[in-house]
């Protein structure tokens, strides 16, 4: 049994975290601010599912408090701490940028200096495949250069990255990066495209369908993901001795207990499809709005997942097919009287 931090515990992927991190006896301290990006009453309902279980707490906090951070850190002590929290959305960091400033770069530093005071056993942080940036090599690996970012939020990760190697490398305590890939899954989040489609096509509403249904995602599901991210948790890095400072290894370091993986299914999928297969499941033909690609979106996401299988036993089960079941399936559930 260990005590772990988990912030985000609101959010989409924090709350699965948490859920698998009770599951197996651990207990949570879960830390969010439950703002308004989107949604709170969907936050509300995820936090009020852990608040029922043994093990769990919940500190409602902003990342950017510097005291408040530092006290739950010093209350708390925690052995391992995953970090989750962060403004997310590719799309909003182009009209509110201050905000993934705030949480991204600020509330991450704060959690860097609570590692520093307590010295878990492991850091674990997301990041994003949005690092790959500019990168048009496929699939994406983080043995790869990933140095051409083409937002605000995927550049507030990178740094992220690149602060947690600073500290590791100066205070010891070993930290992992995780990009994740297009995170989908009941108990999503309402700014994503499985969500935002879903509630159009139940009110008979047309979908704006971006790239016109040419891009391609690594779509992950979130049990997936949660699987990983807890897998990592397990597995801290140490520094690694192959590492060669004249031709530098972006993934790992010889310097630092620090490394970076991919958490995907390892699979690209066109979004006509993934739109084919949620028509299916919800009986419903979607009215498609085609758009051209917007600003900050790539055309193609595709994950080499190598390191992490190998390193962590990570193998990703969930297929498209049944996880955009499987969203429905609690869409329709959690939503019933609107969605009538």
């Amino acid at each position: 049994m260990a005590d772990i931090l988990v912030t985000g515990s609101a959010g989409f992927i924090g709350s699965h975290v948490a859920h698998r991190l009770l599951d197996r006896g651990d207990r949570v301290v879960g830390l969010d601010n439950l703002n308004d990006y989107y949604d709170p009453e969907l936050k509300r309902s995820r936090l009020a599912r852990l608040e029922s279980r043994e093990g769990f707490r919940q500190a409602t906090l902003d990342l950017e408090d510097r005291d408040g951070v530092a006290r739950l850190f010093d209350e708390v002590r925690p052995s391992g701490v995953v970090h989750l929290a962060a403004q997310a959305g590719v799309r909003y960091s182009l009209e509110k940028p201050s905000a993934y400033v705030d949480s991204n770069i600020v509330g991450f530093l704060n959690i860097l200096e609570g590692c520093r005071a307590v010295q878990p056993a492991h850091l674990v942080f997301a990041s994003t495949s949005s690092a790959y940036g500019a990168n048009g090599k496929l699939p994406f690996t983080p043995h790869d250069s990933a140095n051409h970012p083409i937002t605000l939020y995927a550049a507030t990760k990178l740094a992220n990255e690149g602060m947690a190697h600073a500290y590791a490398h100066l205070f010891r305590f070993p930290c992992t990066g995780l990009r994740f890939f297009t995170v989908y899954g009941p108990w999503g989040r309402p700014d994503m495209a499985l969500f935002k489609f879903t509630a159009a096509m139940l009110k008979g509403e047309p979908i704006d369908v971006f790239g016109e249904g040419r891009m391609e995602r690594d779509f992950t599901y979130i049990d997936d993901i949660a699987a990983g991210v807890v897998a990592a948790l397990d597995h801290p890095p140490g520094p690694d001795p192959a590492w060669d400072p004249t031709a530098p290894d972006p993934a790992t370091s010889g310097v630092a207990p620090w490394r970076i993986l991919n958490i995907a299914n390892s699979e690209r999928v066109q979004l006509m499809r993934y739109i084919r297969i949620l028509e299916e499941k919800l009986g419903i033909k979607a009215t498609l709005n085609l758009l051209p690609m917007q600003p900050g979106d790539v055309t193609r996401t595709e994950a080499d997942i190598s390191d992490t299988r190998s390193l962590l036993g990570y193998e990703p089960t969930t297929p498209v097919e049944v996880g955009v079941g499987r969203f429905v399936d609690w869409y329709l559930d959690y939503y019933r009287p609107n969605a009538r």
